[in-house]
């Protein structure tokens, strides 16, 4: 076989393969994707994300029309060596080609304003809105419901049809929130607060990522946004105004004093009866509800010891301390206790 055969049948195999990864891409159903939103801030950002591509496809479509349009017109004739006529200074011209950038741009800046100043609007000052005091820290999420007395922690439930208004502050570094399938980033600064608000239309679990590189675990600060319907929210709110967090048997009261004797300097648990808490972790109340271990592990009783054990391996820079040194019944007594936190 020739050389250029064995080439041209390389050539062709790589696009085969190319193709089939490009058809196989698409296969995966997009979970984080702004071309798909669910809220109504995300849709005005891809409305503004569409437009602006729809303008500069509209002038490369011109320039290069006009590019081509010269190249066949004016090529040059075999045997004529005139100047063709020159366009500098034309005034015609010059007021054209300044004229339609300020009326592309004027179009893309009133929807952009008005839309920036929409996205911006704070809750309300009647007290009727759903308000949620964001918190980020290296490396786990904060979630405060100031009007509603609950604490949680990488799991923010929200109501489906309802304005959400955060207010985002940061306790170290500056991170970013941002959930792409219902609002754009927004940073979370320390020491000011910056607000804005999103809303989901349908129930699901939406994810969300910190959009601002903050450390090492940066890639694994994750947590997720939860809308329900109406009624199955004022559910989970009831729920975690009664959280039902003390031990219903004996070795859930022993993982209990073993919680105790261990892990209360940093995280607290509403509803149960222990006297002091800390607030250094996450809020534990709930936890045997969660979907995730620390914002990214499947929750399971394997994937929980591995974390207790190994947390800085897992999520490295992570301020929770290894327990490994604990014994192996002390460990299932203190698993048990933490999932049965409702």
């Amino acid at each position: 076989m020739s050389r250029g055969k064995k080439i041209w049948r390389t050539a062709r195999f790589l696009t085969l393969i190319a193709l089939v990864a490009l058809v196989m891409a698409g296969c995966e159903e997009p979970t984080m994707s702004v071309l798909d939103p669910k809220g109504t801030v995300a849709e005005k950002q891809l409305g503004l994300i569409q437009l602006s591509v729809y303008i500069m496809t509209l002038v490369c479509v011109v320039v290069i029309g006009i590019f081509v349009y010269v190249l066949i017109r004016f090529r040059a004739k075999p045997g004529d060596n005139s100047i063709p006529e020159q366009v500098e200074g034309n005034t015609k011209l010059e007021i054209l080609w300044t004229v339609i950038p300020i009326i592309l741009l004027a179009i893309f800046a009133v929807p952009t304003v008005q839309k920036t100043f929409s996205l911006a609007e704070e809750a309300p000052e009647n007290g009727d809105a759903l308000r949620v005091k964001v918190t980020a820290h290296q490396y786990w999420w904060e979630f405060e419901y100031p009007d509603l007395d609950i604490t949680t922690a990488q799991e923010m439930v929200i109501p489906t049809g309802e304005r959400v208004y955060l207010e985002l502050e940061s306790k170290d570094v500056v991170h970013s929130f941002w959930v792409p399938k219902l609002a754009g980033k927004q940073d979370l600064i320390p020491g000011r607060t910056n607000t804005m608000w999103l809303d989901a239309h349908e129930p699901g679990v939406y994810k969300g990522r910190c959009a601002e590189l903050c450390g090492a675990s940066h890639a694994l600060m994750n947590f997720e946004v939860i809308a329900q319907e109406p009624q199955e929210f004022e559910q989970w709110v009831e729920e975690r105004q009664n959280p039902s967090s003390e031990p219903q048997n004996a070795q859930e009261a022993a993982g209990k004093e073993v919680f105790t004797q261990n892990c209360m300097s940093c995280h607290a648990i509403d509803g149960t009866d222990l006297k002091t808490s800390g607030d250094q972790g996450p809020n534990l109340a709930g936890f045997g509800n969660r979907e995730k271990i620390a914002g990214l592990l499947e929750f399971n009783d394997e994937n929980l010891e591995e974390w207790l054990k190994h947390p800085e391996e897992i999520k490295p820079g992570t301020y929770m301390p290894s327990f490994d040194y604990l014994s192996d019944e002390d460990m299932d007594n203190l698993k048990e206790y933490l999932k049965s936190l409702q």
